[in-house]
């Protein structure tokens, strides 16, 4: 009996690890399909690679200065070369380095601030959608309140009370995108809040905490995770814009929207300095535009019925 058990066990195993297996063979199929999820995917790698193993990329020193090599052109143009590969800013820092120090800040900003956003916006929205009445007339006024605020002139007004510093940075950016996650989750709480399997949660006597936690937020991660993926590209446009009004991060730390805000004096004589940091942002934001477009596809099996 041990032995059949034992037996029975081992094949469930396999199962499971098959079944991994071919979700994971069915998304990459999807991913190959879409050959600008593939560029998208590719943007973002690179980027990430770049922040995790930044002292093996660039070992150099991003705040060291010298003031003999300061505004050394790339190694591509005339007068550089390949110690300093997109040459040196004003007092001779080495902007590779900066460049790639500076997809830390992007990226902590910007995962943190989603992260913080996304937790607050589901609990916020799921309450609201699921118990409706007055909690929900309530809830979504402040939220259209706070919508109805230019957001980056709000941003702004806020990062320039609290001061410069990354945590403010990611606090900010977290409370104030929750509204969006507030919203889109109350929306799709409103179209599950009459499904059979929730109401025949509410039948075995379950409470709407245990609702909400068991039987609908797990269903919200797909169009949430969508969203995370273009909100954080938008976090890190507004980093950046922050950064260039000085109401980011300490200008000691090296971040793409310091190293503009350092640079823009210079952008007709010695363009490199701010257009490099730039380019970093593009390529960043695009990269996940395009892979929050597969995603989107992936995730939502109605558009992939229609581009079929």
């Amino acid at each position: 009996m041990a032995v059949h058990d034992t037996q029975r066990q081992a094949d469930s195993l396999l199962d499971v690890e098959q079944s991994i297996k071919d979700r994971f063979a069915y998304i990459g199929r999807l991913l190959w399909r879409d050959k600008s999820g593939v560029v998208g995917l590719i943007f973002f790698l690179t980027v990430v690679v770049a922040a995790v193993f930044t002292s093996l990329i660039a070992p150099l020193d991003p705040l060291a200065q010298d003031l003999r090599a300061s505004k050394m052109p790339p190694a591509w143009s005339e007068g550089g070369n390949w110690d300093h590969p997109f040459g040196t800013d004003n007092l001779g820092r080495d902007i590779f380095t900066r460049v790639i120090y500076g997809a830390r800040v992007s990226l902590t900003v910007g995962f943190f601030g989603v992260l913080i956003a996304g937790v607050l916006g589901m609990v916020i929205g799921s309450i609201a959608g699921f118990i409706g009445g007055r909690v929900d007339s309530t809830i979504m006024g402040i939220i259209n309140l706070i919508l109805s605020l230019p957001y980056l002139l709000f941003v702004v007004f806020i990062a320039a009370i609290l001061g410069r510093s990354l945590l403010n940075v990611i606090l900010i950016f977290g409370i104030t995108d929750s509204p969006i996650f507030a919203r889109v989750t109350r929306g799709e709480v409103l179209r599950m809040r009459d499904s059979g399997y929730v109401e025949s949660a509410i039948s075995a006597g379950a409470r709407w905490p245990r609702i909400i936690f068991d039987h609908i937020l797990p269903n919200l991660i797909g169009p949430l995770i969508t969203l995370a993926t273009f909100e954080m590209s938008a976090m890190i446009f507004y980093e950046a814009g922050l950064g260039f009004l000085g109401l980011s991060v300490p200008p000691s730390v090296p971040s793409w929207g310091n190293m503009l805000a350092a640079g823009r004096k210079y952008l007709t004589s010695y363009p490199w300095i701010a257009t490099l940091p730039g380019l970093a942002i593009v390529w960043t934001s695009l990269g996940m535009n395009l892979l929050g477009d597969w995603l989107r596809d992936v995730l939502d099996p109605r558009l992939r019925r229609s581009r079929k």
